[in-house]
């Protein structure tokens, strides 16, 4: 089943405050991304990583064209 996410919110130390429309909610730890590719981009470009946006199915979260995780990913691995 898909996941959807209702709200998504950038926290300090690169991690992501998601809420799923059951009222799960968890933190993902972006970092342990940062070695896919593009991924960097999150930490060396200013300001891109408060930026996140979700999609309109909202189902994935992105930055830009080449970032993103989809929110069956974040459910799974998030704390």
């Amino acid at each position: 089943m898909i996941q959807r996410m209702k709200s998504v919110e950038a926290l300090p130390d690169f991690m992501l405050s998601i809420v799923f429309d059951d009222g799960h909610r968890v933190i993902y730890d972006v970092k342990e991304d940062f070695a896919l590719p593009g991924y960097d981009a999150l930490r060396t470009v200013p300001g891109l990583f408060q930026q996140v946006q979700m999609d309109e199915s909202r189902t994935c979260v992105y930055w830009n064209d080449e970032i993103d995780l989809p929110s069956d990913i974040i459910r799974e691995y998030g704390k």
